[in-house]
């Protein structure tokens, strides 16, 4: 039986979480947002709330919550301010290799300090030459006794520049794409580590994005998360598990824009009435609302499947599609309802535009999750109906007369239908040959 409750426990967290975004998020997003710098203040606070590292197990110090806890969170911050939610949330982002590593060691050793010390870690792959292609990693690393050197340069990471911690992904050799993949963890204060300058962005001005530079860096064995080989494996185990959260910001932006633009359909005036009373408006208002609602359906299956150690890859690739795509949608025509005062930065929904942008791009292109979801439908999708070849299309026999139990022969190449003993010697059709018919069975 399907239902789509929360439990009593789920629905106070999310009040809590909301309760947190209105009272310290909200007022302070356009601010920070105008200087270009994430309110780490913020972080702190929701860290003492316990509002973050919520996918820490028990077991190293953390609450041990699930995935969809964590979209219910990502989609209240991400309603007061997306640019700040993306920062608070980067943690999860960056633990998630290290809570599917299977280095034991390593878990033991940094999570209880990022559940009981406020420490913040950061995910590198992304690099100035590569995005998406992961294969393409260049950042370089050499064996060099018990350690690796690490060489080369991450981009647009988030938090780069506020992290104890990275999550870096490297290669052995560059040649060798997937195979010569490995990831390992490594402290930011360590000899050889540079952080640069704030990326200067168009949106997310209040989530911090920097490149990270690794000169001759010396990572200890046992930092290790993925050996060369299984890297590219952890990095998409990583992004099936985290795309879910990215369909959540994209849920709780296009929700807030929803709401402004309501609100000012219901008090601004023209032609001697308020908007909300013209069809157009109405029609628009509509359509946003079915897109939030859409988009937070697909975000809790995809967040609810991971939780339930199911292979949530495809409803992941789903939900961060549609969600981000249609927070885009949503923003931009809550801009639209607002007209030339949504286009003013005195309102909201020109930030909320800003920062839905981004949400297309990161953690997967929405050109990315057409390749996944167009390799699955081509390659392990399971149709439910039979083949065209074998599709039974009686269009001349009725199944159901006295005719009935005639053999069918259907063409394979233009769909043709022949009843009789044996198929017929040319297509009357398209003139293929006998040899173009298969048998369908009987018509009954």
């Amino acid at each position: 039986m399907l239902n789509f409750s929360l439990t009593p426990e789920q629905e106070a967290f999310r009040q809590k979480v909301r309760a947190f975004a209105l009272k310290e998020v909200l007022p302070v997003a356009a601010y920070y947002d105008e200087k270009d710098e994430t309110p780490k203040v913020v972080i702190r606070k929701a860290y003492e709330a316990g509002l973050i590292n919520l996918d820490i197990p028990q077991k190293y110090g953390g609450q041990g919550l699930g995935l969809l806890e964590s979209c219910l969170a990502t989609e209240e911050m991400a309603a007061a301010c997306a640019g700040t939610a993306t920062s608070l949330f980067d943690n999860s982002l960056g633990m998630e290799p290290v809570l599917l590593s299977k280095n034991e060691a390593i878990k033991e050793r940094y999570l209880p300090k990022i559940a009981k010390e406020f420490k913040m870690i950061c995910f590198a792959t992304s690099e100035p030459t590569m995005g998406s292609d992961v294969s393409a990693i260049r950042c370089q690393v050499a064996k060099d006794g018990d350690s690796y050197i690490l060489n080369g340069t991450k981009y647009w990471i988030t938090n780069g520049g506020l992290a104890d911690y990275a999550s870096v992904f490297a290669t052995v050799d560059p040649k060798s794409k997937h195979e010569g993949i490995c990831a390992f963890l490594v402290e930011m204060n360590w000899p050889g580590v540079t952080v640069g300058r704030p990326i200067p962005k168009m949106g997310q001005r209040c989530s911090n994005t920097v490149g990270i530079h690794f000169n001759n860096v010396r990572v200890p064995l046992e930092n290790m998360l993925a050996e060369p080989g299984k890297g590219f494996v952890l990095a998409m185990k990583t992004f099936a598990r985290t795309r879910p959260t990215i369909g959540a910001f994209g849920v709780g932006a296009a929700r807030s824009a929803m709401e402004h633009a309501l609100d000012y359909a219901k008090k601004r005036r023209a032609f001697g009435s308020a908007i909300s009373g013209f069809q157009a408006i109405q029609f628009k208002l509509a359509e946003m609302y079915q897109k939030v609602e859409t988009a937070r359906l697909l975000t809790w299956r995809s967040a609810w499947e991971s939780d339930q150690g199911r292979d949530a890859n495809v409803s992941a690739s789903i939900a961060k599609m549609y969600a981000t795509e249609a927070a885009l949608e949503v923003a931009n025509e809550a801009l639209q309802v607002f007209a030339g005062y949504g286009y003013t930065k005195m309102f909201p929904v020109e930030k909320i535009l800003r920062d839905v942008r981004l949400l297309r791009i990161y953690e997967g292109t929405s050109e990315v999750q057409r390749v996944i979801l167009a390799g699955y439908l081509l390659g392990a999708y399971q149709p439910i109906m039979p083949a065209l070849e074998d599709l039974p299309m009686h269009r001349e026999v009725d199944p159901l007369s006295a005719e009935a139990g005639q053999t069918a022969w259907r063409c394979r190449m233009c769909g043709h239908v022949h009843y009789g003993d044996e198929a017929p010697e040319q297509c009357p059709y398209c003139f293929f040959p006998k040899t173009a018919f298969k048998r369908m069975g009987q018509a009954d």
